[in-house]
């Protein structure tokens, strides 16, 4: 028998989320677009969604989850040494959303930088924050989802401006070193995926280099679920197996949160119980990098999830980008 060695883990210490004040239902939508309260719950599940109102952006939404983060985790903004940020809409092109955050935070120095893989962008942002505390580049790091996609939704295409909402979520990362035994504490394993070959099935028909604008989200639903399925899937089995875990082990699952059958055809696929999977869509609706995050801190603050739980987080947005992360809480 291998005797257990001391190793360096990233450990989740502390969440927090942020909403826009103002809160959309389905029965407000439909006195501007052509749809029904029923017809969005059949088809999503979604009955509420934030909207970002003036003076609020991805990059204060941002900065208020990671506040409460730090408030959870017991730390000072100080002790912070890497912020990184996932959103698919910036304050600016450049510089990154995470250096306003990292100014709005009052933290002078410490490496901030964004990543953008849309709705997956919390997993690549957890993956990369993790590589980065094991390497020893940083002992505390603030890992954020946060979005304003009100601001790119083309409110005259009721297919896709009814299932999205704003928002924003943090975790915060510490390094622990221990012995490496199967309950100790951390992220244990991540996968991540990408296949650019499916670009026009979701994506925004601008950019500085093509039109010199921002664009408006653009989706083929049907064909994007087919793919969603089968890939949260297999990369959740992907992921346990990479950990030497399997779907007996998990305590929960946080998916990303875009539409409930979505999540339903994968608990299925998966022969999952529903009770086991966090769900938020129908309150928030589909807040892109924000969604995994965003639920994951509703969980832990309405006692679902606890101290020693196995969580799996899993998500897949344009690109097509894929992923998944087991952790230990």
């Amino acid at each position: 028998m291998t005797t257990p060695q001391p190793s360096r883990r990233a450990v989740i210490r502390g969440s927090g989320s942020a909403l826009p004040a103002r809160r959309v239902s389905n029965a407000e939508l439909t006195e501007t677009v052509d749809t029904s309260d029923a017809w969005i719950v059949e088809r999503t599940g979604i009955r509420f969604r934030h909207i970002a109102g003036e003076g609020e952006t991805t990059a204060t939404l941002a900065t208020e989850a990671a506040q409460k983060a730090l408030a959870a985790a017991g730390l000072e903004p100080g002790q912070v040494g890497l912020i990184v940020l996932a959103t698919a809409t910036p304050d600016q092109t450049f510089p990154a959303t995470a250096t306003k955050v990292q100014t709005a935070l009052g933290i002078n120095d410490c490496i901030a930088f964004d990543v953008q893989a849309v709705c997956s962008g919390f997993l690549y942002a957890l993956s990369v924050a993790d590589s980065m505390i094991r390497g020893g580049a940083a002992d505390v790091a603030l890992v954020i989802g946060a979005e304003t996609f009100s601001r790119i939704l083309d409110w005259d295409d009721r297919g896709t401006c009814v299932l999205f909402g704003d928002g924003a979520g943090a975790v915060v990362l510490c390094a622990e070193t221990a012995l490496d035994t199967p309950d100790r504490a951390g992220v244990l394993s991540v996968s991540l995926h990408a296949d650019g070959r499916h670009n026009d099935l979701l994506y925004v028909d601008g950019g500085p280099s093509t039109t010199g604008t921002v664009g408006k989200l653009r989706m083929k639903g049907p064909e994007v679920f087919k793919h969603a399925v089968t890939n949260l899937a297999a990369v959740l089995r992907e992921v346990l197996e990479k950990a030497a875990l399997t779907m007996a082990d998990v305590d929960w699952v946080v998916p990303h949160q875009a539409n409930r059958r979505i999540l339903d055809a994968t608990a299925r696929k998966l022969g999952m119980s529903a009770d086991r999977i966090v769900v938020t869509v129908d309150l928030h609706a589909n807040t892109s990098a924000a969604s995994v995050p965003l639920a994951f801190d509703v969980a832990i603050r309405d006692g679902r999830i606890k101290p020693g739980d196995l969580v799996v987080f899993e998500a897949m947005g344009g690109g097509f980008t894929w992923g998944a992360a087991a952790v230990r809480l």
